[in-house]
Formats: structure tokens, C-alpha cells, sequence
């Protein structure tokens, strides 16, 4: 069973599968009043724990003092945005993961420009759960089974293929299976994977119903802190709204660190965009909330998704991520 008590950082924000797309809508794009080159910016966002800064930032008007208005397009997947983000039919996505931006980016499908950190990863934020009769009773046991991720190929299997290899574990003996987060539980219950990969409030709801009990912690090391979202433009929206980046990109630190500082503000905003009960909300574990854009950082995940393969050779992030120059 998990922890009574849990430690402060961000819940795990990875990509949450659904069947919404993103609405069409990129905002005025009139000057500004502080000099923006346009004064409202449509943001693309997940109603997922690591992008909770944004609507702290919206509830204590940070957007506003920097003259800016956001209007917030809600999607269930990142990877769902990224076209609209393409195409320039919002200007910012939140909670993106930076396994499918990197990759759309060494792919050429955007020129990715980095504006501010999401979450990176703490202990027990996403775990991966049995039912309380399996016969799994250590990672060990894992090797020969069916373990569910919402998404094959992304930041779950890379995250956790990390912490098996670092306990022994042969990660090419795991069959992954895509299960949606919110089908997982159901899936666990019914026999038809062995474990499963799950994430907040997935995660404690899952252990409150079904009593599964947890056989790895997947944000342990050697995987700690790695970041695994953030708040992505494309270089081309950087470079014509140099001005609007920056405002954005000052609001969302000062979000970012209001977040860190007290997560009192993070459970006050999760009910309303991510429908996450008040009760719930102020026992699930929460990821970082970085309040910098570190290069150094970000390259452990760069890191290992080259180990992986699953990019063919490193990114200048001094390229990616966006530097203000006002």
C-alpha cells in the first residue's frame, strides 16, 4: 500500500488518452498594450496535476500583469494538440510531454521552442500496481508478463525500463499493453494484464478499490526528477512574438514557483479543470514544479530517450529552449 505520507513535488503528467481534439481559435493578434505583439494567446491544456501552474498563474492574474489574456483550449492529449500547434491553431501547449515534442522535432513535424518547465518526476507519482492476490511480488516477478501504459514507446516504458535495468531486470521480456489510464483499474480487475503503469488520481483510486499494492516505485531512482513536460511553442511563434514569449514565459515561472511554494494552491485549482475531488486532491502525490528552465535538467531526458532510441542523436537544447531577450 503507499505511503501515508507522501512527499510535495507534481503529480505525474504524462499523456492522458481521450477523444477530445483541439478547437480552432489562436486568439487577437493586434498589439498589445504592453508592446505584445498579440495581447491573447490560446493555450492548449491537460487536465493533468503537471500543468497546474497555468491555472494558478490565471487565478492569481499573473498573465494579466504581464498583459497578456489566455484563453485555454482543454485537451486530453498532448500528442492530440500537436498538430493544432503545427499549423498555428493555438500558440502554446501545457503538459507536453517531451518525449512526443523531442521526437516531432528531430522528425522536423515542428521546430520546438521550450517556455517554461512542467513537472518532473518524484517518488510514487506514477507506480505500477498488482491486484492484492498476484503472484508478482517484485520487479523481478514483472519479466514474461503484460504490464499496461497508456502509450507505448513514451515516457512510462522509458521512465520504468530505466528503474528494471537498474534492478536487474530484462525490460525486452515485458509485454506493454495500451490501456487508457481511466480503463486501467478495470483492466487490472478483470485479468487482463498483470500489472499496470498508473499515474494520479488513477493511481490512489485504483488502491482504494481494488486494494492493489504497489512492486515498483515508478519514480524512483535512477529516474528521480527527471522533467517529463512543459510548456512548448514552436520556434516560429517564438521568433515573430518575441515580446508575447517572454511575457508568457515570466508569468509561468512566477506560477511555477507560487506552485512549488505552496501546494495548498495547486489542490484549490484541481477540482475545477481536472475534475479531481477536493478529498482526492489533497492526498495524491505531486510532481515538481521546476521554476527554471534548466538545460541540465532537460538533457536527462534527452539522455535517455537517446539510450532508448528512441532519438537518434541529441538536440542543442540551448536552440530549444526560448531566451528572452526582453
Amino acid at each position: 500500500m503507499r505511503q501515508s505520507r507522501r512527499r510535495f513535488g507534481a503529480l505525474a503528467a504524462l499523456l492522458l488518452v481521450g477523444s477530445l481534439t483541439v478547437g480552432c481559435g489562436g486568439g487577437d493578434s493586434g498589439s498589445g498594450g504592453d508592446g505584445l505583439e498579440k495581447e491573447t494567446i490560446t493555450v492548449a491544456a491537460l487536465p493533468l496535476v503537471d500543468g497546474a501552474a497555468l491555472h494558478v498563474g490565471l487565478k492569481q492574474k499573473l498573465f494579466e500583469a504581464e498583459g497578456l489574456k489566455v484563453q485555454v483550449k482543454p485537451v486530453q492529449q498532448s500528442i492530440q494538440a500537436l498538430p493544432a500547434l503545427a499549423k498555428g491553431d493555438v500558440d502554446v501547449i501545457a503538459g507536453a510531454n517531451y518525449v512526443t515534442f523531442l521526437q516531432a522535432h528531430e522528425k522536423g513535424t515542428l521546430k520546438l521552442s521550450i517556455l517554461a518547465e512542467g513537472a518532473a518526476l518524484t517518488p510514487n507519482m506514477m507506480n505500477v500496481l498488482v491486484t492484492p492476490d498476484s503472484p508478482i511480488k517484485s520487479a523481478k516477478d514483472l519479466e514474461g508478463r503484460k504490464v499496461a501504459v497508456n502509450i507505448p514507446n513514451n515516457i512510462q516504458s522509458l521512465t520504468l525500463n530505466a528503474i528494471l535495468k537498474a534492478n536487474n531486470v530484462d525490460p525486452t521480456r515485458i509485454q506493454y499493453i495500451q490501456v487508457p489510464f481511466p480503463q486501467m483499474g478495470a483492466a487490472l480487475e478483470k485479468g487482463q494484464v498483470d500489472a499496470i503503469h498508473v499515474v494520479e488520481p488513477f493511481l490512489s483510486d485504483t488502491q482504494k478499490k481494488l486494494g492493489a499494492r504497489v512492486v515498483v516505485n515508478g519514480g524512483g531512482e535512477p529516474v528521480t526528477g527527471v522533467p517529463i513536460s512543459g510548456y512548448v511553442t514552436t520556434q516560429d511563434f517564438a521568433a515573430k512574438n518575441p515580446k508575447t514569449a517572454a511575457a508568457f514565459q515570466r508569468a509561468m515561472l512566477k506560477a511555477q514557483q507560487a506552485a512549488a511554494g505552496d501546494r495548498k494552491r495547486v489542490e484549490e485549482v484541481l477540482p475545477g479543470y481536472a475534475h479531481i475531488e477536493p478529498q482526492v486532491a489533497s492526498v495524491i502525490t505531486m510532481p515538481d514544479f521546476p521554476t527554471s528552465v534548466n538545460t541540465t535538467r532537460l538533457q536527462r531526458i534527452v539522455d535517455l530517450m537517446t539510450t532508448a532510441g528512441l532519438l537518434k542523436s541529441k538536440p542543442d537544447l540551448n536552440t530549444i529552449v526560448f531566451q528572452s531577450k526582453a
